[in-house]
């Protein structure tokens, strides 16, 4: 893949991916730090041991930092379709956002460029493009429910639930279908479905966001090639 970018801005903080395995996941993250050149100088401090493939600005500026075919350092605990050691199996973009406002015109549109990019490199179908809280829903909310995961839907770039599917369900079965970590309560799940999918939902689980688990779920192809059982921290 020679046309894979180089850092832009070195990082020291990456490893080797475990087990020689290619990435198959993107993870978005906002960096809820007050300017994009703050978090890049947190992410290229080897004294925090944090760090991420790119950095996207506000303004549209898009850093690469660390080698996408290296392991960054990004994810921490989480868990996804049976994979635990997310880092190795994920490119990591850190979106410049304090959390609570939402992401301007030239930032999304570069994040769409990069997202691109990357999707064709390493062949990620867009349901491989998860939040930060989709994997580590018991601590993590970002991107947060001012991200606009339909924008990117309607491109091709995430995951676009299922026009059909069947009716009723119990919603954790369907969510730990879906991929979400079976370990957690039915309440932190239902938490970050909504922040993805619905985050206007309030209260109980309702028979509409049954129906749209559903439809999430049918979204996912037969062998969807993410499916880490067994892979390890």
């Amino acid at each position: 893949m020679s046309d894979r970018p180089s850092p832009q801005w070195p990082s020291p903080n990456f490893g080797e991916r475990r087990g020689g395995v290619k990435p198959s996941l993107i993870i978005l993250h906002y960096t809820a730090m007050k300017s994009a050149q703050a978090a890049r100088a947190r992410l290229c401090d080897p004294e925090f041991e944090v760090s991420a493939h790119w950095l996207i600005g506000e303004d549209g500026t898009s850093l690469a930092l660390v080698p996408e075919e290296a392991r960054a350092w990004h994810a921490g605990r989480s868990y996804w379709r049976g994979i635990r050691d997310v880092n190795s199996h994920s490119i990591g973009i850190e979106l410049a956002n304090p959390g609570n406002h939402p992401f301007p015109e030239p930032q999304m549109a570069a994040l769409e460029h990069v997202l691109a990019g990357i999707m064709a490199r390493w062949q990620i179908a867009p349901q491989g493009v998860l939040a930060h809280s989709d994997i580590a829903p018991d601590r993590k909310i970002d991107p947060g429910p001012h991200f606009d995961w339909q924008r990117l839907a309607r491109q091709g770039l995430a995951l676009a639930p299922s026009p059909v599917a069947a009716a009723g369900g119990d919603f954790t079965a369907l969510a730990h279908a879906i991929g979400y970590d079976p370990g957690l309560d039915a309440e932190t799940l239902l938490g970050a479905f909504r922040l993805r999918f619905r985050p206007w939902g309030r209260g109980a689980v309702t028979a509409q966001e049954i129906d749209l688990a559903q439809r999430v779920l049918a979204a996912f192809p037969a062998g969807f090639p993410v499916d880490g059982a067994g892979a390890g921290a």
